[in-house]
């Protein structure tokens, strides 16, 4: 009803005003064609000096000018191609006109309306201004035919188009994917991220035979890109997630090694594997759990016991501010096997060792439960020696006292002159017992080292440590 409103009061718009006036455009075009013939004829010139007290006579209107004379009557009429911003005159189940200036109404009917998404009309009100495209200045029946999706479509191929220029990172979500890479919607469009340009973090949990399998799990998570090419008649956006990968990591780790708490327990992904240790991934940021921090075992190479893509659990150990570095660990939040180990033994108590190494500081020696001890060169003999293999060889077997057990750092001190202290003769009496199981119930107490022995044990540690 309103549209029929419009096209009669446009009618007598044309047929009061435009018609007369184009008539009288070419009724005057006529008479200035026959007064430039008489002047001809009359042999005057252009430029012939104005009589004496003559007044120059005013230059005749032009047609434009005479409409806008009469009240603004020069239209604006839209060129098809073009976009411009509406505003929402109503709205019905069947179209949406739209008033986009120039006394004309633009139509969003069928398939148009039918491609704006049910939660975008939703929100369209009355008086709300919106985008729209000129698909047909005037179809059949002397409508406009406008498309609000395809000028959602050119804002976004413009939008697309200056962040090529000017290299920006656009952070989105994983909408999809294909056996090629995955989709991301950028302004509007489907933009595509060939596997290729997929960063190297999230190319290692593409695990899979099939697309589905690959790239299903990562739908829903956010990505940064960057746009590498656009082509809009081929309607081809390509993007990078490895060309953003270097700016937007250096500013996801400072925020990352913000939030980090040291102590703190994270999961995380395996990214690389090195010499020295390994890469994970926490947070968005990499971190370093190094070689010593894989295991409490011995491990030469982490990929004895890590792959890259696995997911693992850490412990945040150390952060460097400063130098944005990350310290993990992943033996720390294991049990330490050494202790359980030496759960048999304590201070005081007579062992059988086997000697594995001999250095200028000491001797060492493998126990039960494959433990290895320290036996320092002060331990070895009542006399000074230079060198321990004065006293002892590579593979012997020997009887050792333990003097020292130090869990933090993983140590056991053992000592060959005093297997038989007088010291510890009473302990040794009882641990007899026990073996011979004579009634003991209780596990016996290592005795109090006389003050001389105290010391000389604490000589050894000392030196010991320098040593080492």
């Amino acid at each position: 009803m309103e549209s029929a409103k419009s096209e009669q009061g446009l009618s007598r718009i044309v047929f009061t005003f435009i018609i007369p006036l184009i008539f009288f455009k070419s009724e005057f075009n006529h008479l200035m064609e026959q007064n430039d013939a008489q002047i001809g004829k009359e042999g005057t010139l252009e430029g012939t000096p104005l009589a004496e007290n003559e007044s120059p006579q005013p230059a005749m209107p032009s047609m434009e000018s005479l409409l806008e004379e009469e009240g603004g009557l020069a239209l604006d009429f839209p060129q098809s191609g073009e976009i411009r911003t509406g505003t929402i005159a109503s709205i019905s189940p069947s179209q949406i006109l739209v008033s986009i200036g120039a006394k004309s109404e633009g139509v969003l009917t069928g398939r148009e309306l039918e491609q704006i998404s049910e939660k975008e009309r939703a929100a369209f009100e009355v008086g709300q201004q919106i985008p729209v495209y000129i698909v047909n200045p005037e179809d059949q029946n002397g409508n406009v035919i406008v498309s609000y999706t395809r000028a959602q479509e050119q804002i976004g191929w413009d939008s697309v188009e200056s962040m090529l220029q000017h290299d920006e990172i656009y952070e989105g979500i994983v909408d999809g994917f294909n056996k090629g890479g995955l989709i991301v919607p950028v302004h509007g469009l489907r933009g595509f991220v060939p596997a290729s340009q997929v960063s190297a973090l999230r190319r290692s949990m593409a695990v899979g035979d099939t697309p589905d399998q690959r790239w299903a799990k990562m739908i829903g998570e956010p990505i940064a890109v960057r746009v590498i090419e656009v082509d809009r008649e081929r309607r081809r956006l390509i993007l990078s997630e490895r060309a953003a990968g270097s700016e937007s990591r250096a500013a996801l780790k400072e925020r990352v090694i913000d939030e980090l708490k040291e102590g703190g327990i994270y999961s995380g992904r395996v990214t690389s594997l090195a010499d020295f240790g390994a890469f994970v991934n926490v947070n968005g940021a990499d971190g370093l759990v190094h070689l010593s921090e894989l295991s409490w075992d011995r491990v030469h190479h982490p990929s004895e016991i890590l792959e890259v893509g696995q997911e693992v659990k850490v412990k945040v150990i150390n952060i460097e501010r400063e130098k944005r570095r990350i310290g993990l660990s992943i033996r720390q939040l294991q049990d330490d096997p050494w202790r359980a180990r030496i759960s048999a033994f304590q201070v005081g108590q007579l062992v059988e060792g086997t000697i594995t190494r001999l250095t200028k500081f000491g001797a060492f020696a493998r126990l039960a439960n494959d433990v290895e001890g320290l036996i320092h060169i002060s331990e070895i003999s009542e006399s000074r020696i230079e060198h321990p293999r004065e006293v002892l060889r590579d593979g012997e077997k020997v009887t050792l006292r333990i003097v020292r057990i130090d869990p933090d750092q993983r140590r056991i001190g053992l000592s060959l002159r005093k297997v038989d202290s007088p010291a510890y003769a009473d302990k040794d009496m009882k641990a007899l017992a026990k073996e011979l199981d004579f009634g003991q119930d209780n596990a016996p107490e290592p005795a109090e080292e006389p003050a001389e022995e105290a010391a000389q044990d604490s000589t050894s540690e000392t030196t010991e440590e320098t040593e080492e």
